[in-house]
């Protein structure tokens, strides 16, 4: 008996339908073209008003490793990655692997050149015979490997009932509508939705069904959002040197910056500077903060490591900078293409000495492109370096958001003195804390008056800015820095909090991770009521503080090994540290709705 007929006994062609709830996998390998075949479809299911979200799982080099690109659509919204129904094999060097990981009752889209597929008598197979399928398409010979992946969009749009006009106006979305594009690629599309429904036999029972779950809202990476959310802060100058997974964050700046940032004549009033290196582009950085410019840089945890003395400079010499950190896995060059949070208690204490620095924690396009220019503001009203924690994950991958909110304020300088305020205070003391917040007055180069100048300086230092190696000096300028810091507890956004009225534990966490924790405290709802604070900067609040107080245990869930977060709440909050209880994990990939679950179960079950 055949692996259909033994699938047909088993009654798989009578399963009840699944309905726009579904994940799938697309196995390729890098550098083949497969990319935009999988926005292809992502756009397709988004245009069907079905939320829908992609990971894009890839490898460090240009070409030829393998890749997975994941797609969860849930009529529910969630977005979190899940184990995968449907598996699309394209790739020979994972198809037995790929096929073995599929869950009973899972559908299997196959290359039919692939040699030795595994047959198991719990999948649904449906091959494509591809190269049939592309042979009589016109295009160049070199671009037809490239093409082929639409033989599986195709396929796929015969078997979830895809209408193949929305893949038409995907496909337009994604070629910016060149129409010989196009064409060459629908082309393959219908071919293999033809071949597919003149000699396929639908057995598996997952389908599309339109929905309204997506009017009004936008598709984007988060490099791209925080990038547009800096042009709106006013950033001038940037500064970089190329790293996975930052780089895409400065390609959407230079996209950005020359549409919207030019003076009347049409001349650039900004400047994008590719460094030598890290170290170089976070002192290109400094000084243009120093000199009153809104300026960033963006990298991942490796280029943290070179800037490490400009950040301890900044902090202790008072300069406003950005750095967006789009974290990824370390040690050292670790596995640079798979998330992580990794990064946090290096950020929040980068530098030799005692220093510390604001850490905003974006979990959404939206909140990209808020911590665009909000940590802009940020930087100048506390005249500090200030971190963007993104991660590999919201940074490169695509994600369904609202339309960006424009700034309510115009843009918040901080205490700059202008030459008619000089002179009416007979000059100023760059280092004194005048108001009792902590943050001194500054001005800025060119500032046309006498007493506007001052020394910046990186070694010891009194009020004055006068060189000074005197105890007292230095140990006042240290608690005021501290002091300053406690006031940036008032300044950096609030966490975002959900209380359970008769929840006994709570949830903290951060970042991407509050997919997968909100989709499973769903799960939980009846057996484990829970509350969830997740944090949107540090320094930390008076906020995180009550919702600690306010449960028996408190889990810390967050995607590094050591419990980063944890073990800094621990330290800021000791009176409560009993409480908190380290729930971490890093291997390389988002979390799943399924591993919070039965990690929370379990310490729950350890702890009683």
């Amino acid at each position: 008996m055949s692996v259909l007929e033994r699938q047909q006994e088993a009654g798989y062609a009578t399963r009840s339908p699944v309905i726009n709830d579904f994940s799938l996998v697309v196995a390729t390998a890098n550098g083949t073209g497969s990319q935009t075949a999988n926005l292809t479809l992502l756009r397709s299911f988004f245009k069907l008003g079905i939320p829908v979200h992609g990971k894009n799982i890839f490898p460090s080099n240009i070409q030829g490793l393998p890749t997975w690109y994941h797609i969860r659509v849930s009529h529910k919204g969630y977005i979190a990655r899940k184990t995968s129904e449907i598996l699309v094999a394209f790739n020979p060097a994972t198809a037995a692997e790929d096929v073995r990981e599929l869950p009973a009752g899972g559908v299997c889209v196959y290359n039919a050149d692939l040699k030795n597929l595994p047959q198991r008598d719990d999948l649904i197979y449906y091959p494509v015979p591809v190269n049939e399928l592309i042979a009589g398409v016109e295009v160049p010979v070199k671009r037809k490997p490239y093409i082929a992946n639409m033989a599986y969009v195709g396929v796929l749009a015969w078997m979830l009932a895809l209408p193949l006009e929305v893949v038409e106006e995907a496909l337009g979305a994604q070629f910016g509508y060149r129409q010989k594009l196009i064409e060459s690629n629908l082309q393959v599309v219908r071919r293999a939705h033809e071949w597919a429904t003149q000699n396929l036999r639908k057995q598996d029972p997952y389908r599309l069904e339109p929905m309204n779950k997506t009017e009004g809202l936008i598709i984007m990476t988060g490099n791209e959002a925080g990038a547009l959310g800096a042009v709106f802060g006013g950033v001038s100058v940037a500064a970089w040197y190329p790293i996975t997974p930052s780089t895409s964050f400065m390609d959407a700046l230079r996209e950005f910056l020359p549409k919207l940032r030019k003076d009347p004549g049409g001349h650039p009033t900004y400047a994008v500077i590719q460094a030598e290196d890290e170290l170089a582009a976070a002192g290109i950085v400094m000084g243009a903060g120093w000199a009153g410019a809104r300026a960033l840089t963006a990298t991942s945890g490796p280029g943290i490591s070179l800037m490490a003395e400009f950040v301890s400079y900044g902090y202790f010499a008072e300069i406003p900078a950005v750095i967006w950190d789009i974290q990824r896995v370390g040690p050292s060059t670790g596995l640079p293409t798979r998330t992580s949070q990794g990064d946090v208690s290096f950020a929040y204490t980068l530098g030799h000495g005692d220093t510390k620095h604001p850490v905003l924690f974006p979990s959404s396009i939206e909140e990209c492109f808020e911590f665009g220019w909000k940590s802009l503001d940020l930087a100048e009203q506390l005249q500090t370096p200030v971190f963007v924690l993104s991660d590999l994950d919201l940074g490169m991958n695509n994600w369904m958001g609202r339309p960006f909110d424009y700034p309510d304020r115009p843009l918040e300088r901080g205490k700059v003195l202008d030459a008619a305020q000089l002179e009416a205070l007979g000059g100023f003391a760059r280092y004194k804390d005048v108001d009792g917040d902590g943050i001194p007055y500054r001005t800025l180069p060119g500032t046309p008056h006498p007493l506007a100048a001052y020394f910046t300086r990186g070694s010891g230092h009194n009020e004055q800015a006068q060189y000074s190696e005197r105890a007292q000096d230095y140990e006042r300028l240290m608690a005021r820095l501290a002091h300053k810091f406690t006031t940036a507890r008032s300044l950096v956004p609030e966490p975002a909090v959900e209380l359970h009225p008769s929840a006994k534990v709570g949830i903290i966490a951060y970042g991407t991770t509050r997919y997968a924790i909100e989709e499973a405290r769903d799960r939980l709802a009846r057996q484990l009521p829970t509350s969830f604070l997740r944090l949107r900067a540090l320094p930390m609040g008076q906020a995180v503080r009550e919702f600690v107080a306010a449960h028996e245990r408190v889990y810390v869930i967050e995607l590094n090994r050591d419990g980063q977060l944890h073990s800094i709440l621990q330290n800021e909050m000791p009176e409560y540290a009993a409480r908190l209880f380290s729930v971490a994990h890093l291997d390389g990939l988002p979390l799943t709705a399924e591993w919070v679950q039965k990690r929370l179960l379990q310490e729950e079950a350890r702890l009683r």
